[in-house]
């Protein structure tokens, strides 16, 4: 397989730069910090939202319930409050299989190519 650079990981990711990561607009981003408590980005002297990698895997869990698993903000809240380990598991097991089957179809395309 072919050498990986090794991800570099920032101390703070911006608004804009957390948006483009799940390709969905600033202002769904603000939304999302107002409703759940669990996201509190720093601010700079001119107020802009940092946030930290924990923010950014918090924003990942509230996508995953959200938008690919459709539940609404309440729902999503009151999962989180209630069931916070056993959700923060389910998405891991999820991410780690979607991560698994993207390797596995590079390694089908590389020996198609062949």
């Amino acid at each position: 397989m072919p050498y990986k650079e090794p991800t570099i990981e920032k101390l703070y990711y911006t608004i804009g730069e957390v948006a483009e990561m799940f390709e969905v607009k600033t202002s769904l981003i603000r939304f999302w910090e107002k409703s759940f408590d669990i996201i509190k980005p720093h601010k700079n002297k001119k107020g802009n939202r940092l946030f930290t990698p924990a923010d950014v895997q918090n924003f990942h869990l509230i996508f995953h319930l959200v938008k690919e698993k459709g539940m609404t903000l309440k729902g999503a809240q009151k999962k989180m409050e209630d069931n916070r380990e056993d959700t923060i598991n389910n998405f891991e097991v999820v991410s780690k299989l979607k991560d698994i089957k993207a390797m596995l179809l590079e390694v089908r395309e590389d020996l198609e190519d062949r």
